[in-house]
């Protein structure tokens, strides 16, 4: 091999290792370039999620206090269900007192009859 083979094999290793680096950078450019209309989408996304996260946090709010309303109602219900059953109670023992007078009663004048 004499000095001018050399040369010319070197300057084409050279030459295919710079079409080689040009074939790359331009393949990663195209790989990380952003275009205007990814931008946007992504800007619509980042409304639309901050729309529903506006929502949730609606929601949650109405959860609550529609929970703590019911809270409130059940705790109204049982006090009177409560009452209820007491003034029921208190009406059977008086029934069962005025059966028992009756009873006395009518033994009382059963006994008078005889």
């Amino acid at each position: 091999m004499n000095k001018t083979e050399l040369i010319v094999i070197i300057a084409i290793t050279l030459f295919f290792t710079f079409l080689l680096g040009w074939l790359l950078s331009w393949a990663f450019a195209r790989l990380n370039n952003k275009h205007p209309v990814e931008v946007s989408e992504i800007d619509n996304l980042a409304q639309r999620l901050h729309e529903a996260e506006e929502a949730r946090d609606q929601s949650m709010t109405y959860i609550q206090q529609r929970e703590y309303e019911l809270t409130n109602q059940l705790t109204q219900v049982e006090a009177e269900l409560s009452a209820a059953m007491e003034g029921l109670g208190a009406a059977r023992r008086e029934v069962g007192d005025l059966q028992s007078q009756l009873e006395a009663f009518q033994s009382k004048a059963s006994q008078r009859k005889s």
